[in-house]
Order: C-alpha cells, then sequence, then structure tokens
C-alpha cells in the first residue's frame, strides 16, 4: 500500500512536470524556427535549431531592455529590503503605543488595487518633472512592494527567541547591534523569499511601465517586448526568443534559492 501511494504521488509529479514544463519546452522550439518552419509545423517540437533569433533580438534594442529592467529590479527591490527590514523590527520586537495599528496600516496596503492609482501616479511624476525616467517607476515599484515584504518581514522575526535578543543586551548591544548582529543574519530564508517575489512580479511589471514610459531609450523589457509586434504581423519566433532571454535569469535563481523561498514564506524555521 505504501509502495502504491508514494508510486501515485511520483506520477502525479511527472504528470505536473509535464503539463507545466511544456509551455516553457514550446517556448525554446519556437525560438529556434525561422518564421517559415513556425508557420509550416507551428506544433512541431524541437525540429529546427537556429539561433538567428537570439541574435536578431539583440540587434532590435534587447540589451537596453535589459539593463533598464535590471536598474529598476534592482533598484526597487534594494530599497525595498532596506526599509522593509527597518520597519520590521520594531513592528515585531519592541512593545510601543500604536503598534498594532501601524502594523495593519502597512500590510492595508496590500488590500489597495494598485492599478486604481496609474492616474494620481502619472499625474504626480508629471509633476515631479521625472514622467518617462526610470525614476517613475521605481517610486510606485518600491510603494507598492513595501506591504507584502512588510508582512512576511515581521512575521519571521516574531518567530525568533527573544532569549537571542536578551542575551546581546547583556553583551552591551543597543538596538541597532541587535538588529544588525543578531537579526539580520536569521533573516536569510525571509530575506530571500522578499527579494525573490519582488523580483519576479516587478521584473514583469508591464501596466505601470505602460503608463509612465513612452520613449524606447527608457523601457523596461516587458514594454519592449512590443517591439516585436508589426502592424499587420508577428514575429513569433524572434519574440519567443526574447522571452526565453528574459525569463532566463529569474529562473536560474529561483531553482538555486528555492528552498530558502519556502522557508520564508512559510514563517521561518525558528520557533520562539
Amino acid at each position: 500500500m505504501r509502495i502504491f501511494r508514494k508510486g501515485s504521488l511520483y506520477l502525479f509529479a511527472l504528470f505536473l512536470l509535464s503539463v507545466l514544463g511544456y509551455p516553457f519546452l514550446y517556448m525554446i522550439s519556437t525560438a529556434l524556427k525561422s518564421q517559415r518552419d513556425f508557420f509550416e509545423k507551428p506544433f512541431s517540437m524541437f525540429t529546427s535549431f537556429k539561433l538567428g533569433n537570439f541574435i536578431d533580438v539583440f540587434k532590435m534594442g534587447l540589451t537596453n531592455y535589459f539593463v533598464n529592467s535590471i536598474i529598476v529590479t534592482v533598484v526597487s527591490v534594494g530599497t525595498v529590503v532596506l526599509i522593509a527590514s527597518l520597519a520590521s523590527y520594531p513592528l515585531s520586537r519592541m512593545n510601543f503605543k500604536f503598534n498594532r495599528v501601524l502594523f495593519l496600516l502597512f500590510i492595508s496596503g496590500m488590500m489597495l488595487p494598485i492599478h486604481a492609482t496609474l492616474i494620481p501616479i502619472f499625474k504626480l511624476s508629471e509633476s515631479m518633472g521625472i514622467y518617462d525616467t526610470l525614476l517613475a517607476l521605481i517610486g510606485p515599484y518600491i510603494a507598492f512592494s513595501l506591504p507584502i515584504s512588510i508582512f512576511i518581514l515581521t512575521q519571521f522575526m516574531r518567530d525568533i527567541p527573544k532569549s537571542l535578543e536578551e542575551a546581546a543586551k547583556i553583551d552591551g548591544c543597543n538596538h541597532l547591534g541587535i538588529f544588525r548582529h543578531v537579526i539580520m543574519p536569521m533573516l536569510t530564508p525571509a530575506l530571500t523569499a522578499v527579494i525573490i517575489y519582488n523580483a519576479i512580479s516587478l521584473w514583469n511589471e508591464f501596466v505601470f511601465a505602460l503608463v509612465l514610459i513612452t520613449s524606447p531609450e527608457s523601457m523596461t523589457l516587458p514594454l519592449g517586448l512590443q517591439a516585436f509586434k508589426g502592424e499587420f504581423s508577428v514575429n513569433v519566433p524572434g519574440l519567443m526568443a526574447a522571452l526565453t532571454l528574459a525569463s532566463l535569469p529569474l529562473l536560474v535563481i529561483y531553482i538555486f534559492s528555492q528552498e530558502k523561498v519556502v522557508k520564508g514564506l512559510t514563517g521561518g524555521a525558528v520557533k520562539g
């Protein structure tokens, strides 16, 4: 009975792998086809191995889109991690008036439909003179990533034993020292979860980029992929090549850090 149950789980896992993995394999297969091969055999897998599409996408400005996406994602995620970790420490480790209210105020941002703010943010970026620049994206990206980040880090910090903090106080550490030398080293799973979650979300963000960016020089990767769509046709193999290159960085990062992401999202392994 146990062997049957284990075999059933493996079969179900293989089924899920085939269902979820097929779109990715189809994307790579199509990226290796020419336009003619695609129209003749649109659903065939790995019948052609032409790397010309990958070269062409860089000629169409993919490098610039990549750089812009990297800048926006790295700056936004780095700032979110810094602010969220500093905000989560007093919310989780200190007792002060309105602590609960302040925490609920932070996480209430998770209930706000972000696309309802498009027009106010558009007006604000115009009045500040940052419209059609990367700064116009970085501000909203940071603001809308903070609620979930503060929630994850606060919940994780609450599970860290207070005895460690008390021992550090006996050794002469102030709050900044405790945060730096005790709390931060134990936050690795939660920080990894926050980084990966926000990086994937911001790397793929399209609507704010569409509204706040117009010039090709400032376009991020999701917006730049529109360049592969013509007025009367779509370069499907070229688009698939660009999508393959765009998905590889985050896919590689997630593969090597998935365990820490799971630990961070489940509240951590340390219980107080």
